[in-house]
C-alpha cells in the first residue's frame, strides 16, 4: 500500500533480504482477505495501522518478476502509529517526498509513483514492461 502522512510523503522500506526500497505490503495468507492482508502487513513492517478503509488502487500483473503473481495496492490516507510487530525482517523505513524517492526504489514502486505524481492512467503491469515483444504476448 501507499501510506501517505500529514505533509503528503509515501512510506518506503527496505527490507534485509533483498535490496532496494518498496511500499509497506506483504503476501496474502490461507483465509485471509486482501484488506485483512494489507492491515497485517502494515503493522507487521510498518507500525502503521489504518484507521478507515483504504482505497484500492489498481490490480497488476506481476508475471515478469514472479509466475502466476498480481499485486493489489492501495491507499491509505488515514493510519496511526503503532509498534511494528516484524521482528529483524525491515532494515530501514521512512517517509519520502513523492518526487524524490531514494536512491535504489524498485522500478514497479516508482512507476507507481510516477503515475500518483502525474495524475497518469494506472499500469495494468506492477513492473515497467522492457521487451515490447513479451508484453503483446501477454495482453493477447
Amino acid at each position: 500500500g501507499i501510506v501517505f502522512n500529514d505533509k503528503g510523503d509515501v512510506l518506503l522500506i527496505r527490507h534485509t533480504y533483498t535490496p532496494g526500497w518498496y511500499f509497506p505490503g506483504g503476501g496474502i495468507e490461507k483465509g485471509e482477505t486482501a484488506e485483512y492482508a494489507l492491515k497485517r502487513e502494515l503493522i507487521e513492517e510498518a507500525g502503521v495501522r489504518m484507521t478507515s478503509a483504504p482505497q484500492l488502487i489498481g490490480f497488476f500483473s506481476n508475471h515478469f518478476v514472479f509466475p502466476n503473481d498480481h499485486v493489489l495496492f492501495y491507499r491509505i490516507d488515514d493510519w496511526e502509529q503503532v509498534e511494528a510487530t516484524s521482528k529483524g525482517e525491515i532494515a530501514e523505513l521512512g517517509f519520502f517526498p513523492v518526487s524524490a524517492p531514494p536512491e535504489g526504489t524498485t522500478p514497479g514502486t516508482l512507476a507507481r509513483l510516477r503515475e500518483v505524481e502525474e495524475r497518469l492512467p494506472v499500469s495494468k503491469y506492477w513492473s515497467p514492461i522492457k521487451n515490447s515483444a513479451a508484453a503483446q504476448q501477454i495482453s493477447s
